[in-house]
């Protein structure tokens, strides 16, 4: 459920008409309804309330201040995996004993400023990452509290590019390394090991590769602690899916019970890492009809969005429902919806059956406020987008359109 939709085949996002919206900031244009925000991180934080649970939302699906405010408002925490994003979750109001830092690739300026904010824990994925953060740790005097992230080499069956729990990827400890490392954290002052972690990918819509890595983690878990290290939680990362098409994603609650069940003997806290299933469907983008161009294989309706403003598309060949502002009869055409960019990977939707549109027309890219804003790129030297904010009848903008003349403005002084 989000609060985009009709009102007299008029689009509005809650109380406000598309039209006098756009009509202020422009297009292209990211618009995020609060409505459903608060609704998505309420639903999350009541789906897991019987169970000590901490929800990390991760940061890298939508980064924007004001969206972290408000998420770190109804009680959730960061999952991070740079400088920039723990930076912007202390900005926004995170509590940092509700921050978790992951990655594979953290680098000592991170560890060093995660260390010094007094973060969750860091979810470790190698040797030497181990080794890196406990040398930080002993410059800083501090102890390091860290989970260690465990491939479990199950298959998320999801995009390949967004799976992360196979043998194949980059991420996460093997079982034979994890039982090498946990030797190492026994004699290091500097380490206390807090937790073991998981995550086995994005955009999943079956509940079966989740309750299979939750229970493969329990038994993990009470293993470890067998051998006498006190563990405090279990970190089993997000991943849950949304609908973007015909997708039919489990509920929160049957979500929530699953992995609850499964992780319950080991007397654990729970951490989560929810993103997507937060922010993806609170935002869509908006974008103008420049013109409809008709070649003998199909038609072409060209936007002013492109893939700098929404990547996923052309990266992952994801599907984004588009619907137009105005619904009005018109002949029925066969398209693809592109933007001006000068790739034939440029697109934004492909083979869409939909009423032939006007020039100038209005129309809105659904489900894009998770991994929207935050993949797009200046490519082709152009401005991001604006981020709008809707709040009831009212909305504010969150996130000026850049200006042509920042996008070389550093640059300037090696011409002089």
């Amino acid at each position: 459920m989000d609060h985009f939709n009709y009102n007299e085949n008029e689009m509005y996002c809650e109380g406000v008409r598309f039209d006098d919206l756009i009509a202020e900031v422009g297009t292209p244009a990211y618009v995020y309804s609060k409505a459903t925000l608060k609704r998505h991180c309420l639903r999350i934080t009541e789906a897991f309330s019987k169970y000590p649970t901490t929800a990390c939302f991760a940061v890298k699906a939508n980064s924007n201040l004001s969206i972290l405010s408000d998420i770190f408002s109804y009680g959730l925490g960061a999952d991070l995996v740079s400088l920039g994003e723990l930076k912007r979750a202390q900005l926004a109001g995170a509590d940092p004993q509700k921050i978790v830092f992951s990655g594979v690739g953290k680098k000592p300026e991170e560890i060093k400023a995660a260390l010094q904010a007094g973060i969750l824990s860091f979810n470790v994925e190698s040797d030497y990452e181990l080794k890196l953060i406990s040398k930080i740790a002993n410059e800083e005097n501090k102890v390091a509290d860290i989970c260690l992230r465990i491939n479990p080499n199950i298959n998320a069956k999801t995009h390949p590019k967004i799976a992360t729990g196979l043998y194949s990827t980059k991420f996460g400890l093997t079982e034979e390394a994890t039982e090498s490392l946990l030797e190492i954290v026994k004699t290091d002052r500097n380490i206390n090991l807090v937790g073991l972690a998981c995550h086995i990918g994005s955009q999943i819509t079956d509940l079966t590769p989740l309750r299979d890595a939750a229970r493969r983690m329990s038994e993990i878990c009470l293993r470890v602690m067998e051998k006498g290290h006190k563990l405090t939680f279990v970190n089993m990362g997000g991943g849950l899916g949304i609908r973007y098409r015909n997708e039919s994603p489990p509920d929160l609650q049957d979500y929530a019970d699953t992995i609850i069940e499964e992780i319950k003997p080991t007397g654990l806290n729970l951490v989560i890492e929810p993103g997507r299933v937060i922010a993806g469907n609170m935002g869509v983008l908006v974008t103008k009809v420049l013109g409809v161009k008709k070649t003998p294989e199909k038609y072409f309706v060209i936007v002013d969005a492109a893939m700098n403003d929404l990547s996923r598309p052309s990266v992952y060949d994801a599907y984004h429902e588009i619907l137009p502002v105005h619904k009005r009869q018109s002949e029925s055409i066969n398209c693809d919806v592109v933007g001006p960019i000068c790739e034939t990977g440029d697109y934004l939707g492909k083979d869409r059956q939909m009423n032939l549109p006007n020039q100038n027309d209005l129309m809105v890219i659904r489900s894009c406020g998770a991994y929207g804003a935050t993949m797009s790129s200046n490519y082709n030297s152009r401005p991001r987008s604006v981020e709008v904010l809707v709040d009831g009848k009212n909305f504010r903008i969150i996130r000026q359109r850049e200006k042509l003349e920042s996008l070389w403005q550093s640059e300037l002084e090696a011409l002089k």
